[in-house]
């Protein structure tokens, strides 16, 4: 009986509060724009065509005014959809959320996100834009396309050196002294046959005696006498004047043995020289080797025949051109590059060895059609490449790629984009600024938003 009591009592009294609050008048929580835009005020105001600010009252805050341009119905939903509920969204679009009915501080209704309504939402990052801003960016977009693989330039550093196979030693095979130079300095020109030095050598001056003494008693001994001197490398223009004279020579000359420039000279005259010690070291300049560092992972796009080009800081603007000739068989431990010898002419003779040059070879495309985009298309951050993909109506979405080669302007695409999307070319970064930010907010409200089923959020 008592409980029957204090129930009543509570009932009365609110019956009491809710006849004193209708004979108050009502009080507008704020002010709203007439068209529905985001503009409020927390007392009366006029618009700037004159237009009044409409009032919203604690009942009406449940339902925030409509913009104009939005007040056309809603589609039906059709019979069957998953119509229900997953939790409500801030209405002026801040990263909020609850799961269940509320109002923000302005007194404006969280709106409700339905099921079949949150699966038929973009991507997280999709930017809309209107014709107008598309034009005012400057918005540019091109179609991914199907392209042979693009040719690759494979860029490195090298260092000239000598043509080893250019390279020779002058010797003698006899021991003996040094009486004459005839080419006495490094970097003196000679030329095949040329000669360079004259040596006295007893063993020598002996074996021309005894030969002019066989060729007088003639027959096999003659022959085996020629034979031993042509085995001392004696010149045969020395034999000829032998067989005219009948008189041996103090001197025998020491003649080169290809064209090209004296690289190496260790003796000087007077000095002692034993058989097989070298006395010069020449070498030919018309081609050098260019031995360029490649590294591994342009390994593979290396074949012997492949066009190279080298720039010197001796000679700015000028280029020159050679041959991939052999890739060799090791790599460096330290630096992870493997050694490429590049055959370069040197018709004018203006390269020197030991000179850096840097390098690029052509590698030639090879296989099947790829898929490519415009290397502007591109948004590189280091870690993930991205392309903006045109949705249509004025949507674009931010899509991962996978690259292959790079090339003429284009970039092979291997995942993430398919033949005849449009990318975005022009503008792309401002785009993707923008991408970025709502994907910043969508991730900031996912992080509230319930669960189907949950409850007990608070709000």
């Amino acid at each position: 009986m008592r409980s029957f009591l204090l129930a009543m009592a509570l009932a009365l009294t609110a019956i009491v509060s809710l006849a004193r609050a209708d004979d108050q008048p009502r009080r507008p929580l704020f002010y709203q724009d007439p068209d529905g835009k985001p503009f409020y005020a927390s007392g009366p105001k006029k618009t700037s065509a004159g237009r009044d600010y409409q009032p919203i009252f604690d009942g009406a805050a449940q339902q925030p005014v409509t913009p104009v341009a939005a007040t056309s119905p809603a589609p039906a939903k059709p019979p069957g959809s998953n119509h229900r509920i997953l939790y409500y969204r801030n209405p002026m679009g801040l990263p909020d959320t609850s799961p269940k009915p509320k109002n923000d501080s302005m007194g404006m209704a969280y709106i409700p996100v339905y099921a079949d309504e949150r699966s038929q939402e973009d991507p997280p990052g999709t930017v809309r834009m209107t014709p107008g801003r598309l034009q005012t960016l400057g918005v540019r977009t091109e179609a991914a396309e199907m392209r042979p693989p693009a040719s690759r330039t494979i860029r490195a550093i090298g260092t000239l050196q000598f043509d080893e196979r250019r390279l020779a030693t002058v010797t003698t095979r006899v021991p003996g002294w040094i009486e004459h130079l005839a080419v006495a300095a490094n970097g003196d020109p000679v030329r095949r046959g040329q000669m360079l030095a004259e040596i006295y050598s007893p063993d020598m001056v002996a074996s021309e005696e005894e030969y002019l003494i066989a060729a007088r008693m003639g027959g096999a001994i003659a022959r085996a006498s020629l034979q031993r001197l042509r085995a001392l490398d004696i010149p045969d223009d020395e034999i000829a004047r032998l067989r005219r004279s009948s008189r041996s020579t103090r001197r025998i000359p020491v003649v080169a043995q290809a064209d090209g420039v004296v690289i190496d000279k260790p003796v000087q005259e007077g000095m002692r020289v034993d058989a097989g010690e070298a006395l010069y070291r020449t070498a030919d300049l018309s081609s050098l080797w260019l031995i360029a560092q490649v590294q591994e992972q342009d390994l593979g796009a290396i074949v012997p025949g492949q066009v190279a080009r080298a720039t010197f800081i001796a000679f700015p603007g000028r280029g020159f051109e050679g041959r991939v000739e052999f890739v060799y068989p090791s790599l460096s431990a330290d630096t992870r590059t493997v050694r490429v010898r590049i055959v370069l002419p040197n018709r004018d003779g203006n390269l020197r060895a030991a000179m850096f040059a840097n390098v690029q070879i052509e590698a030639a495309p090879a296989g099947a059609p790829v898929v490519t985009v415009p290397d502007s298309a591109v948004l590189d951050s280091g870690t993930r490449q991205v392309v903006l993909v045109v949705a249509g109506g004025g949507r674009f979405q931010p899509r991962t790629v996978s690259l292959g080669i790079h090339g003429d302007g284009w970039v092979q695409v291997t995942d993430g984009v398919k033949p005849g999307e449009r990318v975005v070319v022009g503008a792309n970064f401002l785009i993707d600024a923008e991408s970025n930010l709502r994907t910043a907010l969508q991730g900031f409200g996912s992080v509230d938003t319930p669960q189907a089923g949950q409850s007990g959020a608070k709000p």
